[in-house]
């Protein structure tokens, strides 16, 4: 591990392009990218119906300790998202109402964290939206350096300084910045092509044959009956 640093620049996605992703929901964003990039289902939004997308600003925190977050948010700019990860599981609140209040007044859109959260009933009342792991109003040191802008992993998801962090209510992903843009196109052309589906199922179409699932059922050799005694029927 480098040297306890923080890392002051940041290449940061075009603003055109986060708002792009502000359009697509993270199940598409993650289809399109080759179902990759999913942070894992342990961290959880605090709340219900946000849904952001920005760079990310990394702090990688040893456990119980938030000095490096204050750090951070130093740093933020507007359309930032702190992705905060230990280097060892903690409950402890690494962050609440006033860390929240700063980030916001930062231009700060979001927190992602694999740690613990407390207040949350005055961060929801802000609107200020939060995906964490663990919620606790055990409180934090602020004793141990740790680092700021360098490369982590956020549960199952590497990420990198400026990559392009997306949640709402199903979860958080994460796109490398160097891949936002046509990944961006991908979860486009999903979403169309998912509105002429859902168009054809709200006509009473099946999904057995407008993709074609039936066939593969027969293939794979499943067979209807009546009943569990009968003989199988084509």
């Amino acid at each position: 591990m480098n040297p306890n640093v923080v890392v002051r620049n940041v290449e940061r996605a075009p603003r055109d392009l986060l708002e792009g992703f502000l359009e697509v929901d993270t199940s598409t964003v993650h289809e399109a990218m080759g179902r990759f990039g999913f942070v894992g289902a342990h961290i959880r939004p605090i709340q219900q119906g946000a849904r952001i997308a920005g760079s990310a600003v990394t702090v990688l925190v040893h456990p119980g300790d938030n000095i490096m977050i204050h750090a951070a948010i130093a740093l933020l700019e507007p359309g930032d998202v702190l992705v905060v990860a230990s280097t060892a599981p903690s409950t402890n609140a690494l962050y609440g109402e006033l860390m929240a209040t700063s980030t916001v007044a930062r231009g700060g859109v979001g927190l992602i964290t694999d740690g613990a959260v407390r207040d949350v009933d005055a961060i929801r009342d802000m609107g200020f939206p939060v995906w964490s792991q663990h919620i606790g109003c055990q409180g934090p040191m602020k004793t141990t350096p740790g680092w700021v802008n360098i490369p982590i992993t956020l549960g199952e998801q590497a990420v990198n300084p400026g990559d392009v962090v997306c949640a709402d209510d199903t979860g958080v992903v994460v796109v490398p910045r160097q891949q936002a843009a046509e990944v961006l196109e991908g979860a486009r052309k999903r979403t169309a092509a998912e509105e002429v589906v859902r168009e054809r199922f709200a006509a009473g179409e099946l999904s057995l044959d407008v993709a074609g699932l039936g066939a593969k059922l027969a293939e794979l050799g499943v067979a209807y009956v009546d009943r569990l005694d009968d003989p199988p029927s084509g």
